[in-house]
């Protein structure tokens, strides 16, 4: 069973914020002639990464809403510039929303078993969760009505 991460997004305001920004850094990787990964950098390593890469998700929390995955592909320990351990968690470049849940905010990253992820939004009893505009899905969420 896959092991999961869960991180703050810091600065970003929505799904929208996050994909844009995405997109952002590969035009640039593109117009620089470099290939482009997608990765987000951290202080630590974790130390279950063989649990986590390939099978497992950076889950974002995205103004105190657990709101969308990215799938870990690799994770990679370094040495920055000034000699500074650091990891480097390579990341699926598509985003997928998730059944928005509330989250208090925390320091760094933590680990979310398989069993305690939300589930990819898509068709319910309700409706085309998909569809519906983000900021609705977060007010639903955060008075406990998804």
């Amino acid at each position: 069973m896959p092991l999961h991460l869960l991180k703050l997004c810091v600065g970003c305001d929505s799904i929208a914020d996050l994909e844009g920004w995405i997109a952002g850094r590969r035009a640039e990787a593109e117009r620089q002639g470099r290939a482009h990964e997608q990765a987000h950098v951290t202080r630590m390593v974790p130390k279950r990464a063989e649990e986590i890469a390939g099978s497992g998700s950076l889950y974002w929390v995205i103004r105190g809403i657990v709101a969308c995955r990215q799938g870990v592909l690799a994770i990679r320990p370094f040495v920055d510039g000034d000699g500074v351990g650091r990891c480097r968690l390579v990341l699926d470049p598509r985003v997928t929303p998730v059944q928005p849940r509330p989250c208090r905010p925390f320091q760094g990253w933590r680990y979310l078993a398989a069993g305690d992820a939300p589930g990819d939004i898509g068709r319910d009893a309700a409706g085309d969760l998909a569809a519906m505009p983000e900021g609705m899905r977060r007010e639903l969420a955060a008075l406990g009505l998804l």
